[in-house]
């Protein structure tokens, strides 16, 4: 017993430390609210299955994003519907920008989390796994690629993420 209430505490800890980027993967993938809620959830129960088979060859951040990448591909691959909109979670900390900027960045957000899912998802992964502050190097090991394939495969992403973002061709 004292065993696992032990685990429960190192559990309970990585989530404090981890948990805003657990979620933004999550949202990475799912616009529904409530969908993506459920997916949270799933992707904290495979990290705490997952956990007793890291063994420490890898940053545990890296170990973690790759177990909910690899969880959110399976939620992705289980869902036939067509993917829904919606903004992403405001609880997202900011100094206090005026209105008009907070509404901006609102937008420029919400835009840029419907283009990420827009992605196919071999270029998905990569894209959303940047913007958590990965390196290509770290990306490769995490999704078992060779550093070059992610490095094109971001080429790609930026270049289908600025034609998603500006589709009338502005600057």
């Amino acid at each position: 017993m004292a065993e696992r209430s032990v685990r429960d505490q190192g559990f309970e800890a990585l989530v404090a430390e981890h948990g805003p980027m657990l979620r933004r993967i999550a949202g990475s993938y799912e616009a529904n609210p409530e969908v993506r809620r459920e997916l949270e959830q799933d992707i904290l129960l495979a990290v705490w299955r997952a956990l007793p088979s890291w063994r420490g060859e890898a940053p545990i951040r890296a170990f973690l994003a790759r177990v909910a990448h690899n969880r959110a591909v399976t939620h992705v691959s289980r869902e036939a519907a067509a993917p829904r909109r919606s903004p992403l979670d405001e609880a997202i900390p900011s100094d206090d920008p005026s209105p008009h900027d907070r509404v901006e960045a609102d937008d420029l957000r919400e835009r840029l989390a419907d283009a990420v899912r827009a992605l196919p998802l071999a270029l998905r992964q990569p894209a959303s796994l940047t913007l958590e502050g990965f390196s290509p190097a770290d990306i490769a090991g995490m999704l078992g690629l060779n550093a070059n394939t992610v490095s094109i495969r971001l080429t790609r992403a930026r270049a289908e993420l600025r034609t998603l973002m500006n589709p009338e061709g502005q600057p």
